[in-house]
């Protein structure tokens, strides 16, 4: 004997009878750090119109919705701020271009005269992901760059110069609020180091990492205490 069928209820029927649908439309579409996936992937930019529709039939609209990020991979839907997250390989190239800029500033505050501070420069340029860096062209891009006056003046305001101030903080801010706390701490220190590998520090290296701090959004009392730490050996 067959079981008896449960009643419909009338709350059942209404749900079959109407619902809310979404019409999505896309506007444009590229490359994301998806949350979903964990990783890299295509995503569509969308926006949408909601409807009431009874029996399958549209009747009425219910206003837009989105604009939403849609991962082509697993379709999840995201708002348009999971963008503002870099992908990998963008955020690879932001912290290899960091690291390259900070040593840069460094030895162009402390000079070229010294081989080890500038081969302490070059293994942390070359760790960054910059595998064909040398001495010879570190050192010439440095002098290089000291020679445009434009860029790299003594006597202008601010800690280190205003035009290698923003030198640094182009490179440094966009990065900082994506990395943690011992990321940011490893790019002063690394930058430190180079600064201690010729001897202590000079009052031009002390300016240059002190924008550094500021630009990767560390306290005060700690890039001090990271230039601290730096003196000792690791």
């Amino acid at each position: 004997m067959l079981p008896a069928r449960e009643p419909h209820s009338p709350s059942s029927r209404k749900l079959r009878m109407w619902s809310v649908h979404t019409s999505w439309h896309t506007i444009g579409d590229g490359e994301f750090f998806c949350p979903g996936c964990g990783g890299d992937r295509n995503y569509r930019r969308r926006t949408g119109r909601r409807r009431l529709t009874v029996l399958g039939v549209p009747v009425l609209s219910r206003g837009p919705a989105g604009p939403v990020v849609e991962c082509a991979a697993c379709h999840d839907r995201f708002g348009t701020e999971v963008l503002d997250h870099p992908t990998t390989a963008r955020f690879s190239a932001m912290l290899r271009d960091a690291v390259h800029t900070v040593a840069l500033a460094v030895l162009a505050a402390g000079g070229t005269s010294s081989p080890t501070a500038v081969r302490t420069a070059v293994l942390a340029v070359r760790a960054a992901g910059y595998d064909d860096c040398t001495d010879d062209s570190l050192t010439s891009l440095v002098e290089a760059l000291a020679a445009d006056t434009g860029r790299y003046l003594a006597d202008v305001d601010g800690p280190c110069g205003a035009a290698l101030a923003i030198e640094l903080h182009e490179a440094l801010e966009p990065l900082a609020p994506h990395l943690a706390a011992a990321g940011r701490e490893s790019i002063l220190l690394q930058g430190a180091r180079i600064a201690l590998a010729d001897g202590a520090y000079i009052q031009a290296e002390l300016d240059v990492l002190t924008t550094v701090g500021n630009a990767l959004l560390l306290r005060p009392e700690d890039t001090a205490r990271l230039m601290e730490a730096a003196r000792a050996p690791f």
